[in-house]
């Protein structure tokens, strides 16, 4: 401003006496290091070139995205990173030494906060498959009503490495005990195209909801009885109604669905090989395998025909991962020894994702009636792939510095002029040549 005198011409003329009275003794004590003012020294590139990465805010998933690493409160002049490579598909995150592992926990948004529990039971581990069934009373429970997959398809979007898996009724009143030719007659339509307006819906719904990439446990235990969406009354027109659904809901943009083939273990009804569709159109083959009959061996539920090994066998024929979407106890009761020989299979063959049924008389947790195999499960899983476990940036190194450094206040313009502060050693008597 006019009429005042800048107040740094008085500090220039100071700086510079010091340092024509300084330089001599600073040349005469021996070594000189000028330490920048941004000398600050960084820390090891993270996973994507930047110093000390900071966790993401939000870890919901972004279709065709590699999630970004925030930037260092740090400004580095430094060349850009290589893009990351794409994320694995959820489910198999390469962070994760264990498949991913679940429970049915309650249909509903209870089933998500039985899920926390349940990861606190065991000791932090990490619970990443979601698992719940569409009501197949009517078409519009089918459909996916509104409001019904809100909630967990928040839940699914909270974090990138968890799976959502989710069974879908091939035909209303679906429990209805309805007769061989009744179903027959259903699938006909079925496979004519009759329904494909109810799968459009479900389909458009989980786009919608941001949870495209949704494992569909179509049509499960189509080889028993218990279901109107079975196969034996006309295995030929299941498969191609199966194909029909599939073909429907990959039709829905931004989808990335991936469709399971279920059958119950063992003969059952029908072969479950019988009703396969093809390789176009399933992309995971599942299993569900309770400890039943009674008295049968694990042994023999591995054994016998369309048991354990087989499901394994067919799907490394046909080139596609296992899953477990049900298992747990049942006829055999509190049975120790199948919980741990269960838990050893799924170990070796490492299925794409296991969920435990866990309520009376299958489960472990919120059933009392089975604390041997309870303690069993429990020890087992307890830590897997523990969500406590931070990753611990690699810590700054300290600045070195001379020993018996003693830094010269020359003043700020002299400083800016060296392009830092001076530090001069005096020990230089102790020094030996």
């Amino acid at each position: 401003m006019v009429g005042k005198r800048p107040r740094w011409t008085n500090r220039r003329r100071l700086s510079l006496i010091s340092a024509a009275v300084l330089v001599p003794l600073v040349v005469a004590s021996g070594p000189v290091s000028i330490e920048r003012a941004d000398a600050t020294p960084r820390s090891g590139p993270g996973p994507s070139g930047s110093a000390d990465p900071s966790p993401s805010a939000s870890a919901s998933p972004k279709p065709s995205a590699s999630s970004s690493t925030p930037a260092s409160s740090e400004t580095a002049v430094s060349p850009s990173p290589p893009p990351s490579p794409p994320a694995p598909p959820s489910g198999t995150d390469s962070r994760h030494e264990f498949p991913a592992f679940g429970a049915y926990l309650d249909y509903g948004p209870q089933g998500m906060t039985r899920m926390t529990k349940l990861s606190g039971w065991l000791g932090g581990a990490d619970v990443r498959v979601g698992h719940t069934y569409l009501p197949g009373d009517r078409w519009s429970n089918i459909e996916g009503a509104p409001t019904f997959l809100d909630s967990w398809a928040k839940w699914r979007r909270a974090s990138d490495d968890r799976l959502f898996v989710l069974n879908v009724p091939m035909l209303e009143r679906n429990e209805a005990g309805l007769p061989d030719a009744e179903v027959r007659t259903l699938l006909r339509r079925g496979a004519a195209g009759d329904f494909d307006a109810h799968f459009k819906v479900l389909a458009e719904r989980l786009v919608d909801l941001k949870v495209p990439d949704t494992v569909v446990v179509l049509g499960w235990e189509m080889n028993g009885v218990t279901y109107t969406h079975r196969c034996g009354p006309d295995p030929a027109a299941w498969k191609k109604y199966w194909t029909r659904i599939v073909t429907t809901m990959r039709a829905v943009p931004g989808q990335r669905f991936r469709f399971d083939f279920t059958p119950s273990r063992g003969l059952d009804a029908v072969p479950w090989t019988k009703c396969y569709p093809g390789d176009d159109v399933v992309d995971i083959v599942g299993m569900d395998a309770y400890d039943q009959p009674a008295g049968k061996s694990f042994d023999e539920q591995v054994s016998e025909p369309y048991g354990l090994r087989k499901q394994v066998e067919f799907a490394k024929e046909h080139g596609k991962p296992i899953s477990y979407p049900e298992w747990g106890l049942f006829r055999n009761g509190d049975n120790p020894e199948y919980m741990r020989r269960m838990l050893a299979w799924m170990d070796k063959y490492k299925p794409l994702y296991n969920t435990l049924t866990d309520y009376c008389p299958h489960g472990v947790w919120q059933c009392d009636e089975n604390p041997k195999a309870s303690k069993v499960y429990r020890a087992t899983l307890a830590g897997r792939d523990t969500t406590t476990k931070p990753t611990r940036p690699t810590p700054p190194t300290k600045p070195t510095r001379p020993a018996k450094c003693h830094q010269i206040p020359l003043g700020d313009w002299v400083e800016r002029w060296l392009g830092g502060t001076v530090c001069v050693r005096f020990d230089w008597w102790e020094r030996t040549s």
